[in-house]
């Protein structure tokens, strides 16, 4: 059984027992997160396809982390004038336990 989610602007395969890292969600450590923007919900040979949702289905996960990405260096320059900027990001992330999907 696995199903397609959407979160964070970007869409997930997810099967039941999966570590999963999604832009930050909040919550602490342990809590309970309903993800309920299911696009497609397959089981075996039967596979439902939302239009754009399936409904009735959620996800049922649990925070298992709260952190930050490796950083991401930024650097711009133009040649010959001086012009030098760095500039660096470290990306928000939750990690999250997927432990069941319910249809």
């Amino acid at each position: 059984m696995y199903a397609i989610i959407k979160t964070g602007g970007k869409q997930y395969r997810i099967s039941p027992g999966d570590v999963l890292r999604v832009e930050r969600l909040p919550g602490e450590r342990g809590d309970e997160v309903i993800l309920d923007q299911v696009l497609l919900v397959t089981d075996g040979d039967a596979v439902q396809v939302g239009q754009p949702l399936v409904p009735n289905a959620t996800v049922r996960t649990e925070i298992v982390r709260q952190g930050k990405g490796k950083k991401v260096l930024i650097f711009k320059k133009k040649r010959r004038k001086n012009y030098r900027r760095k500039q660096g990001h470290r990306q928000l992330f939750t990690a999250l336990q997927i432990n069941e999907i319910i249809v």
